[in-house]
Protein backbone atom coordinates (compact mmCIF):
# COMPACT_ATOMS: atom_id res chain seq x y z
CA UNK A 1 0.00 0.00 0.00
CA UNK A 2 1.61 3.23 -1.20
CA UNK A 3 2.46 5.38 1.95
CA UNK A 4 0.42 9.17 2.40
CA UNK A 5 1.63 12.04 1.30
CA UNK A 6 2.84 13.36 4.76
CA UNK A 7 4.96 10.02 5.05
CA UNK A 8 6.74 10.45 2.63
CA UNK A 9 10.59 11.76 3.01
CA UNK A 10 11.33 15.02 2.29
CA UNK A 11 14.90 14.41 0.93
CA UNK A 12 14.82 17.22 -1.72
CA UNK A 13 16.75 19.83 0.61
CA UNK A 14 14.35 22.48 -1.26
CA UNK A 15 10.49 22.24 -0.96
CA UNK A 16 10.18 22.50 -4.75
CA UNK A 17 12.23 19.59 -5.30
CA UNK A 18 10.37 17.36 -2.57
CA UNK A 19 7.58 18.47 -5.11
CA UNK A 20 8.67 16.83 -7.82
CA UNK A 21 9.64 13.66 -5.80
CA UNK A 22 5.47 13.43 -4.69
CA UNK A 23 5.20 11.31 -8.37
CA UNK A 24 6.82 8.25 -8.60
CA UNK A 25 7.94 7.95 -12.04
CA UNK A 26 9.48 4.58 -12.20
CA UNK A 27 7.49 1.19 -13.41
CA UNK A 28 4.54 1.58 -15.89
CA UNK A 29 2.17 2.95 -14.20
CA UNK A 30 3.61 5.85 -12.26
CA UNK A 31 2.18 6.59 -8.40
CA UNK A 32 0.87 10.36 -7.40
CA UNK A 33 0.77 11.18 -4.25
CA UNK A 34 -0.94 14.42 -4.64
CA UNK A 35 -4.03 12.00 -5.17
CA UNK A 36 -6.55 15.26 -4.74
CA UNK A 37 -6.94 18.68 -3.37
CA UNK A 38 -6.90 17.79 0.38
CA UNK A 39 -3.40 15.44 0.04
CA UNK A 40 -1.95 18.97 -1.49
CA UNK A 41 -2.93 21.60 1.47
CA UNK A 42 -1.60 18.71 4.04
CA UNK A 43 1.67 18.17 2.30
CA UNK A 44 1.89 22.19 1.85
CA UNK A 45 1.65 22.41 5.04
CA UNK A 46 4.32 20.07 5.92
CA UNK A 47 6.56 21.36 4.04
CA UNK A 48 5.72 25.33 5.43
CA UNK A 49 4.58 26.19 1.88
CA UNK A 50 1.74 27.76 3.81
CA UNK A 51 1.00 28.48 7.44
CA UNK A 52 -1.36 26.67 9.60
CA UNK A 53 -3.87 30.02 9.82
CA UNK A 54 -3.49 29.44 5.76
CA UNK A 55 -4.50 26.19 5.88
CA UNK A 56 -8.04 26.94 7.35
CA UNK A 57 -8.22 29.84 4.92
CA UNK A 58 -7.65 27.73 1.69
CA UNK A 59 -9.61 24.77 2.99
CA UNK A 60 -12.45 27.26 3.20
CA UNK A 61 -12.05 28.54 0.30
CA UNK A 62 -11.75 25.47 -1.57
CA UNK A 63 -14.94 23.98 0.10
CA UNK A 64 -17.22 27.07 -0.65
CA UNK A 65 -15.39 26.80 -4.72
CA UNK A 66 -14.60 23.15 -5.51
CA UNK A 67 -13.89 23.97 -9.12
CA UNK A 68 -10.83 26.50 -7.54
CA UNK A 69 -9.40 23.23 -5.42
CA UNK A 70 -9.04 21.38 -9.14
CA UNK A 71 -7.76 24.06 -10.82
CA UNK A 72 -5.06 24.59 -8.07
CA UNK A 73 -4.19 21.06 -7.87
CA UNK A 74 -4.26 21.12 -11.73
CA UNK A 75 -1.69 24.05 -11.51
CA UNK A 76 0.82 22.19 -8.91
CA UNK A 77 1.11 18.88 -11.01
CA UNK A 78 1.72 21.51 -14.06
CA UNK A 79 4.72 23.39 -12.10
CA UNK A 80 5.68 19.66 -10.75
CA UNK A 81 6.04 18.36 -14.21
CA UNK A 82 7.63 21.48 -15.92
CA UNK A 83 10.11 22.05 -12.76
CA UNK A 84 11.12 17.94 -13.03
CA UNK A 85 11.60 18.55 -17.13
CA UNK A 86 13.98 21.31 -16.49
CA UNK A 87 15.90 20.44 -13.53
CA UNK A 88 16.56 17.06 -15.81
CA UNK A 89 17.68 18.36 -19.04
CA UNK A 90 19.91 21.29 -16.08
CA UNK A 91 22.04 18.82 -14.23
CA UNK A 92 24.38 15.88 -14.59
CA UNK A 93 22.64 12.65 -14.37
CA UNK A 94 24.26 9.87 -11.58
CA UNK A 95 23.16 7.41 -14.39
CA UNK A 96 25.90 9.20 -16.65
CA UNK A 97 25.13 12.29 -18.93
CA UNK A 98 22.09 14.44 -18.76
CA UNK A 99 18.90 12.73 -18.19
CA UNK A 100 16.65 15.21 -20.18
CA UNK A 101 15.48 17.18 -23.26
CA UNK A 102 16.57 20.28 -23.91
CA UNK A 103 13.56 21.27 -26.15
CA UNK A 104 10.90 19.85 -23.46
CA UNK A 105 12.63 21.83 -20.74
CA UNK A 106 12.45 24.91 -23.05
CA UNK A 107 8.97 24.97 -23.28
CA UNK A 108 8.43 24.07 -20.02
CA UNK A 109 10.52 27.31 -18.56
CA UNK A 110 7.85 29.01 -20.89
CA UNK A 111 4.52 27.26 -18.64
CA UNK A 112 6.11 28.31 -15.73
CA UNK A 113 7.43 31.45 -16.29
CA UNK A 114 3.46 31.97 -16.98
CA UNK A 115 2.76 30.29 -13.90
CA UNK A 116 4.75 32.55 -11.50
CA UNK A 117 3.54 36.08 -13.48
CA UNK A 118 0.08 34.96 -12.61
CA UNK A 119 1.59 34.23 -9.16
CA UNK A 120 2.99 37.89 -9.33
CA UNK A 121 0.19 39.33 -10.77
CA UNK A 122 -1.65 38.22 -6.94
CA UNK A 123 0.89 39.49 -4.75
CA UNK A 124 1.72 42.17 -2.66
CA UNK A 125 4.63 44.25 -1.74
CA UNK A 126 4.72 44.11 2.57
CA UNK A 127 7.17 46.55 4.80
CA UNK A 128 8.23 44.62 7.37
CA UNK A 129 11.26 45.28 9.92
CA UNK A 130 12.25 48.44 7.30
CA UNK A 131 12.59 45.84 4.51
CA UNK A 132 10.31 45.45 1.61
CA UNK A 133 9.34 41.89 1.08
CA UNK A 134 7.15 40.43 -1.98
CA UNK A 135 4.13 38.27 -0.28
CA UNK A 136 2.55 35.35 -3.23
CA UNK A 137 -0.12 34.21 -2.04
CA UNK A 138 -2.98 36.92 -1.15
CA UNK A 139 -5.73 35.24 -2.41
CA UNK A 140 -6.87 32.27 -0.90
CA UNK A 141 -8.20 29.95 -3.18
CA UNK A 142 -4.73 30.33 -5.44
CA UNK A 143 -2.60 30.83 -2.50
CA UNK A 144 -0.98 27.09 -2.56
CA UNK A 145 -0.52 27.33 -6.42
CA UNK A 146 0.78 30.41 -6.59
CA UNK A 147 3.75 30.25 -3.19
CA UNK A 148 4.47 26.86 -5.25
CA UNK A 149 5.31 28.83 -8.46
CA UNK A 150 6.95 30.96 -6.08
CA UNK A 151 9.58 27.83 -4.71
CA UNK A 152 10.03 26.79 -8.21
CA UNK A 153 11.02 30.13 -9.70
CA UNK A 154 13.35 30.35 -6.02
CA UNK A 155 15.04 26.65 -6.92
CA UNK A 156 15.62 27.35 -10.49
CA UNK A 157 17.16 30.83 -9.88
CA UNK A 158 19.06 30.63 -6.33
CA UNK A 159 20.19 27.07 -6.64
CA UNK A 160 23.35 25.23 -7.86
CA UNK A 161 22.04 23.43 -10.31
CA UNK A 162 25.34 21.92 -10.60
CA UNK A 163 24.38 20.14 -6.92
CA UNK A 164 21.08 18.33 -8.19
CA UNK A 165 21.35 14.97 -8.25
CA UNK A 166 18.87 11.83 -9.31
CA UNK A 167 18.65 9.11 -7.11
CA UNK A 168 20.20 6.36 -10.23
CA UNK A 169 17.51 4.48 -11.59
CA UNK A 170 19.65 2.58 -13.39
CA UNK A 171 22.01 1.40 -10.35
CA UNK A 172 18.64 0.65 -8.35
CA UNK A 173 17.66 4.33 -6.88
CA UNK A 174 14.43 5.47 -6.96
CA UNK A 175 14.62 8.47 -9.21
CA UNK A 176 14.07 10.54 -6.47
CA UNK A 177 16.04 14.61 -7.03
CA UNK A 178 17.79 15.94 -4.24
CA UNK A 179 20.34 18.81 -3.53
CA UNK A 180 23.48 17.12 -2.80
CA UNK A 181 24.85 19.36 0.22
CA UNK A 182 27.93 17.17 1.06
CA UNK A 183 30.73 18.88 1.58
CA UNK A 184 32.96 17.33 -1.64
CA UNK A 185 29.82 16.66 -3.63
CA UNK A 186 29.63 12.94 -3.53
CA UNK A 187 26.15 12.29 -2.34
CA UNK A 188 24.67 9.44 -4.64
CA UNK A 189 21.63 8.54 -2.83
CA UNK A 190 17.87 9.95 -2.06
CA UNK A 191 18.69 8.74 1.63
CA UNK A 192 21.34 6.19 2.16
CA UNK A 193 18.69 4.60 4.63
CA UNK A 194 16.40 3.71 2.04
CA UNK A 195 17.83 3.05 -1.56
CA UNK A 196 21.62 2.89 -0.65
CA UNK A 197 21.36 -0.03 1.65
CA UNK A 198 18.87 -1.53 -0.34
CA UNK A 199 20.81 -1.38 -3.40
CA UNK A 200 23.91 -2.71 -1.72
CA UNK A 201 22.12 -5.22 0.00
CA UNK A 202 20.84 -6.94 -3.08
CA UNK A 203 24.72 -6.45 -4.87
CA UNK A 204 25.52 -8.56 -1.50
CA UNK A 205 23.00 -11.24 -2.15
CA UNK A 206 23.95 -11.35 -5.84
CA UNK A 207 27.22 -11.70 -4.80
CA UNK A 208 26.79 -14.34 -3.15
CA UNK A 209 24.26 -16.26 -5.42
CA UNK A 210 27.35 -16.13 -8.03
CA UNK A 211 29.88 -17.19 -5.48
CA UNK A 212 27.75 -20.77 -4.84
CA UNK A 213 29.09 -23.79 -6.44
CA UNK A 214 26.91 -24.72 -8.94
CA UNK A 215 26.13 -28.68 -8.83
CA UNK A 216 27.36 -31.23 -11.74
Amino acid sequence: MPLDVCQLPLVGGHPALDLVNTLERGGESPHDFLTDSSALLRWSARVGVVTDAEVDQVGRAWRDEPAAAHAGLAAVRDIREGLHLVLLAAITDADCGTAGDPIAAGAALVALHQRWSGAAVRARFVLDSSQVRMVYGTVPAMLVPDRIAEAALDVMLTADLTRVRRCPVLEGGCGWLFLDQSRNGSRRWCRMADCGNAVKARRLTERRRAARPTNS
